[in-house]
């Protein structure tokens, strides 16, 4: 007989070892023994196992990420109004002690003024937009809106920095005394009588502003004055996910389509003339900049581009020329920040809502950087037509 070789003999009893210690796992998980509440915590070795393989997938795998410029106050403000809704319950913030409901979780949810120090922009990029398994920390709710994920990064980059009213003046604004403190005189002041409750809740005011004129920054868009049509298309295409927004999706599907019609008519109705006037001083001084930019961005609204198959802005979107589909938004006074957002969702397929959409997928693409920057800038120049 032939002798097997030493080397055959411990592989052989290696797999039988190693199938054995599987067969006794199974057994002792199915037995049901292995703690599983939250209370028990983790044993040291176990913590310390779980935190070292997370950190070290978090630093591979946000290796190919590059952060874009992050020191934009609108992309602050836009983070921060989104961390206040999604992500104060359960990380706490200035002023708020993390929730105790949230302190009883495994692994605890940490504390971002400390350890936000310790990732790069990159690494919170993967984190928020991906989340973390067996934490409880949720991936965004939507793919394809990186944007709003580094706009969170962006905040989350300057949050160990604030104290209770820097906070408070970035996650709300103007907002902020009505809302927070319930303050009577404030309400008054910024409130229509006609406002429905909606309009006057944190999810829509402190974006928005409480007549639809928007925070003044440019973090988000004016609504004040729209076609009604053009208002309630998008939160029924928020809600269906047709038209992806991890800030606007959960807000949208968490309402009635009667509640829909409610803030659309509502909006509509509204002016909001002092919010108008910082659109158009906020454009004004960047146009100071470059008139030519200004006068650029005039030709495309009104010529079009004729040779890259750019037809004339105002065809569709005013406020020169025809009667226009309701459907279509109106742009004179819009922050032209929120244009070259969109100009660059429509570019890059990431933006859809509606059943003209496939209009401006077809001809954001053939628009420039410079041209983007241009049109936007020229249509926040311009003075919106009275209820627009």
């Amino acid at each position: 007989m032939t002798r097997r070789r030493p080397l055959t003999r411990w592989i052989l009893r290696a797999f039988a070892a190693g199938a054995a210690l599987g067969l006794v796992g199974l057994l002792v998980a199915a037995s049901g023994v292995i703690p599983v509440k939250a209370s028990s915590g983790h044993w040291p070795p176990t913590e310390w196992l779980l935190q070292f393989a997370k950190r070290r997938s978090i630093a591979t795998w946000s290796l190919p990420i590059e952060a874009p410029p992050l020191d934009d106050r609108a992309l602050v403000v836009k983070g921060a109004s989104q961390f206040d809704i999604g992500c104060r319950p359960c990380h706490g913030s200035p002023g708020l002690r993390q929730p105790r409901i949230a302190w009883r979780m495994l692994p605890h949810p940490p504390d971002l003024s400390v350890i936000t120090l310790d990732f790069s922009a990159e690494e919170l990029f993967f984190i928020v937009k991906h989340g973390l398994k067996f934490t409880g920390m949720p991936a965004w709710p939507v793919t394809g809106r990186d944007d709003e994920v580094w706009s969170m990064v962006a905040f989350l980059r300057v949050f160990p920095t604030l104290d209770i009213e820097s906070y408070r003046e970035l996650s709300r604004g103007e907002t902020a005394p009505a809302i927070e403190d319930g303050d009577p005189q404030a309400l008054e002041d910024l409130v229509p009588p006609s406002a429905p409750p909606l309009a006057v809740a944190e999810s829509c005011a402190r974006c928005h502003g409480f007549r639809g004129g928007a925070r003044g920054d440019g973090a988000f868009p004016r609504l004040d004055g729209h076609h009604r049509d053009y208002l309630y298309r998008p939160l029924e295409a928020y809600a269906d996910h047709s038209r992806p927004s991890g800030i606007m999706g959960p807000i949208a599907a968490g309402l009635e389509p009667a509640a829909w019609a409610e803030l659309a008519d509502y909006y509509t109705r509204s002016v909001d003339r002092s919010g108008r006037e910082v659109v158009r001083a906020a454009a004004t001084a960047k146009a100071q900049q470059s008139a030519a930019t200004l006068e650029h961005g005039a030709t495309i609204a009104t010529l079009g581009v004729p040779e890259r198959k750019i037809p004339a802005c105002q065809e569709c979107h005013g406020p020169e020329g025809p009667p226009r589909n309701p459907a279509y938004p109106s742009l004179a006074g819009q922050h032209a920040g929120y244009l070259e957002l969109q100009l660059r969702l429509f570019r890059d397929g990431s933006r859809g809502g509606s059943s003209y959409a496939h209009l401006m997928q077809k001809v954001a693409p053939r628009l420039t950087e410079e041209q983007i920057e241009a049109v936007a800038l020229y249509y926040a120049s311009l003075v919106p037509p009275a209820g627009r």
